[in-house]
């Protein structure tokens, strides 16, 4: 990653990661009490459930597991590769989250735990659509890989070895979007309980429906720009 990141890449992940601190805190907060967005502890947390004969708390870390797996595979239907690339479909992709998290809403309104399920495939789905962007992995639903990357960079910078700023600039913003994410979660939580995820519904939103606008516009300046040095290469020639 030698180039300066593109301001829409990092706002970008910057907004997806505090939606989903934001989500993962509330489902945390609610009655399940169980992470929508971290697959390793609820697979921990699946093992001891099985020895102590938790039975309903087993169910639970089970659906959580194979809804985000599920949500992954959607993404990758989707959007079809994990690098970053303008012309992929993460509008339809975040189309699709902003309605797993309105079903969400709902059923854990009703006390229904199936809420669970639709919480964690649309954190799934989300993590997935973008993985890495210009060699980098990226990770908007979870810390700990950003949290080892930051630690590992921070390593190599105290023995005097180069590092890439970019990396830290933009696992950085991940680490605190993701944070204040909770924060603002907890706030809202006490307040307005579940309807705290209407937040980050709405920002999801409006984020799918800019993108796709963006996406047009993109192409479109691609397409005068190619026209252009086309002309130029015609004047040239004759």
């Amino acid at each position: 990653m030698a180039d300066k990141i593109p301001t829409w890449v990092l706002c970008g992940a910057v907004v997806l990661a505090f939606c989903a601190g934001i989500l993962n805190t509330t489902a945390l907060m609610g009655f399940t009490h169980i992470s929508a967005s971290h697959v390793t502890g609820n697979v921990s947390s699946l093992v001891v459930s099985f020895l102590s004969d938790d039975w309903v708390n087993f169910k639970l870390f089970l659906i959580s597991i194979a809804s985000f797996w599920l949500g992954s595979v959607l993404s990758g239907m989707i959007i079809g590769a994990s690098e970053l690339n303008i012309n992929r479909n993460y509008g339809y992709a975040m189309y699709l989250e902003f309605v797993l998290l309105g079903a969400s809403l709902l059923l854990y309104l009703q006390d229904n735990y199936f809420g669970q399920m639709m919480i964690a495939m649309a954190c799934g789905l989300q993590n997935s659509m973008v993985t890495t962007y210009g060699g980098t992995v990226v990770r908007t639903t979870h810390l700990t890989g950003t949290t080892s990357d930051l630690g590992a960079t921070v390593g190599h910078w105290l023995v005097g070895r180069k590092v890439d700023k970019n990396k830290v600039i933009l696992h950085s913003a991940l680490w605190w979007g993701f944070l204040i994410g909770g924060f603002v979660a907890v706030v809202l939580y006490a307040k307005f309980g579940y309807l705290s995820m209407l937040l980050p519904m709405t920002v999801i939103l409006c984020a799918a429906i800019g993108y796709q606008r963006f996406g047009k516009w993109f192409v479109y300046s691609e397409r005068l720009v190619r026209a252009k040095a086309m002309r130029k290469y015609r004047k040239k020639k004759y």
